[in-house]
């Protein structure tokens, strides 16, 4: 009997365990906390060698991962970033991958600085006004997005692009951290893989850094459990834990955030001082018809831009319930400025095509009570106002 992907989140399909190995009924998923296994013979052996290659916790972790977003297999590593960088080493030099521009900048930065150094072909492109097909050349081997993107929130039909990949023979990849596997299933829809970095909704908590690659496809599957053992970026078990005990709450937390995310957007939209409110959930966003038909809700991310650099930094600073922090998809409301803090390495020509300026703010909202929330900004905004100095002041 299938079930609602809330229960799952709690119940982590898990099964029983063998008689084997039974945790004693552990209602937790016990933390293998060992480098190395013992084995009982020569050619034999209990199912795991050293933890570099595969441990229980981890092992665990990866299946619910996998399970969640309809995948085969998950890998789960050190970073979001270890994952991306696990992931192209699947391709040779010379290979060709399309990436769009709006991206976090960290995969940018790596994308310039690590993989254009190991002779990849990387070519940005504003895909939210561009044909794609027109920059699809006889090296190409993949399409990488975000959807929704970061920090824009630019929404791309997966399904329509997985079509063009398919046409041409390209793996479709899709970095699904912004609504977790809670709302959006990307391999569903015709990607190939999955990209999350764990450390946001997946943990939830703000206390561990992790990162997944999720894929159905068994031959990318068959090389990047070559890779994990050979590069050795697996998550450790306790961090593994840390993830299993956040997926716990996925559910009820992704419905709280994205309830409040609503909430705060609308209210931004009446503030004289906010200049642009970027939310999917809104029935204005570009992106809104096509986010009801690809996904189950909205997430919990909003941009918003206000009238001014100043307005902007005196924002940062006065916050306090609201924290100002890197980062997203904890329980905690946090604000960051992308152009000194996630997007500080893009180059100025890419912010400026995709709009990101020194006037644009991320939130990822929190579980606190929206009405909180919402007061710190009015509070915030109204002592703005009220330290400019007078226009008629000599």
């Amino acid at each position: 009997m299938s079930r609602c992907i809330d229960t799952d989140c709690i119940h982590l399909n898990e099964t029983r365990p063998s008689k084997e190995i039974k945790h004693y009924g552990s209602l937790s998923f016990p933390i293998y906390q060992t480098a190395t296994f013992a084995h009982p013979a020569v050619g034999e052996s209990t199912g795991f060698d050293y933890s570099r290659l595969q441990n229980p916790t981890r092992e665990q972790l990866e299946k619910i991962v996998a399970s969640l977003e309809h995948g085969t297999d998950a890998i789960a590593l050190s970073s979001g970033m270890a994952a991306i960088a696990l992931l192209f080493e699947i391709f040779e030099p010379g290979d060709h991958i399309i990436t769009d521009s709006d991206l976090y900048g960290g995969s940018i930065r790596l994308f310039n600085n690590v993989s254009k150094k190991n002779a990849l072909e990387i070519t940005n492109i504003e895909l939210a006004h561009e044909n794609i097909e027109k920059f699809i050349t006889p090296k190409t081997k993949a399409i990488y997005i975000e959807t929704p993107t970061n920090p824009m929130m630019n929404i791309y039909d997966i399904e329509k692009l997985s079509q063009i990949a398919k046409k041409h023979g390209l793996y479709f990849i899709v970095d699904n951290t912004f609504l977790s596997p809670y709302f959006q299933n990307p391999l569903d829809l015709g990607a190939d893989v999955v990209i999350h970095s764990g450390t946001k909704y997946l943990g939830g908590h703000n206390d561990t850094i992790a990162g997944f690659v999720i894929t159905n496809n068994a031959t990318i599957q068959e090389k990047l459990r070559f890779l994990i053992k050979t590069t050795g970026a697996g998550l450790a078990p306790f961090d593994s834990w840390l993830i299993l005990r956040g997926i716990k709450t996925l559910g009820i937390r992704m419905d709280r955030a994205q309830e409040n995310a609503k909430q705060i957007a609308e209210f931004l939209l009446n503030e004289k001082d906010v200049t642009e409110v970027i939310y999917p959930g809104l029935p204005t966003h570009p992106g809104h018809a096509i986010m009801k038909k690809q996904a189950r809700g909205f997430g919990a991310m909003l941009t918003f831009k206000v009238s001014s650099k100043d307005f902007a930094l005196s924002i940062l600073k006065k916050v306090s319930l609201i924290q100002f922090a890197e980062s997203l998809g904890g329980v905690e409301t946090l604000l960051t400025y992308p152009i000194t803090q996630t997007h500080a390495d893009v180059p100025s020509d890419v912010l400026a095509r995709n709009g990101i300026t020194d006037t644009t703010l991320r939130l990822s909202v929190g579980i606190e009570n929206a009405k909180d929330l919402i007061q710190e900004l009015k509070d915030v905004f109204q002592k703005i106002r009220e330290e400019r100095p007078c226009p008629n002041a000599i």
